[in-house]
């Protein structure tokens, strides 16, 4: 299955990926990132300004306002 990168927040997301067969990686830092096929953020700390450098090539979802299956169900979306 796919490696996902999943904020320390996001406990239950995390859970939910790795029953799915998911490999899933704490992300802690902007390196993090570097093997990731998809990456799952909780929304809290997003760029007040609107300004984003993105260093990842891959799908980044924004967990705000969505349980774990749901946000399960857009990543294997996003990886289909």
């Amino acid at each position: 299955m796919a490696r996902i990168g999943v904020e320390e927040s996001l406990a239950d997301v995390k859970e939910a990926l790795m029953e799915m067969g998911h490999e899933v990686v704490s992300l802690n830092s902007e390196s993090d990132t570097a093997y990731c096929d998809c990456c799952v953020i909780s929304g809290l700390d997003k760029d007040v300004m609107g300004i984003g450098d993105t260093t990842m090539a891959g799908p980044v979802i924004n967990a705000s306002g969505h349980n774990a299956d749901e946000i399960a169900q857009k990543v294997n979306e996003k990886l289909s």
